[in-house]
């Protein structure tokens, strides 16, 4: 199924849903310029995996109600779930893997769309 939302429109979505669930530090990233495989990033933390998992979740279910269906998910157990829509990729982080990854760092030529922390 092909969803009549734009990309940026998911990614506010699952930066929303985060949010919803009290995630830590919600970052909204513009890849295009960097990236080929994505237009946006949203990276965010949970504190614990019970958080972790709500957040997971809110977000997965939020964009299902929407019927934008996700492509592949992995991670789980591991303290970074990723969940691929495509042109948008959820990153779900446990605080000590989301130091040890840096995401941001990686893509540093990304544009922040948003920021919550």
């Amino acid at each position: 199924m092909v969803t009549a939302l734009a990309p940026e429109e998911i990614a506010r979505i699952a930066a929303e849903a985060a949010t919803e669930k009290q995630a830590i530090d919600v970052v909204l990233l513009d890849v295009r310029k960097s990236c080929t495989f994505a237009d946006f990033f949203v990276v965010c933390t949970g504190d614990n995996d019970r958080q972790i998992a709500a957040i997971w979740e809110e977000i997965l279910d939020m964009l299902r109600l929407r019927d934008v269906q996700v492509l592949h998910k992995e991670g789980a157990g591991s303290g970074w779930l990723l969940a691929d829509y495509g042109s948008v990729v959820v990153h779900v982080f446990a605080p000590e893997e989301r130091e040890y990854y840096q995401i941001e760092s990686l893509w540093k030529d990304a544009i922040p769309v948003l920021r919550i922390q």
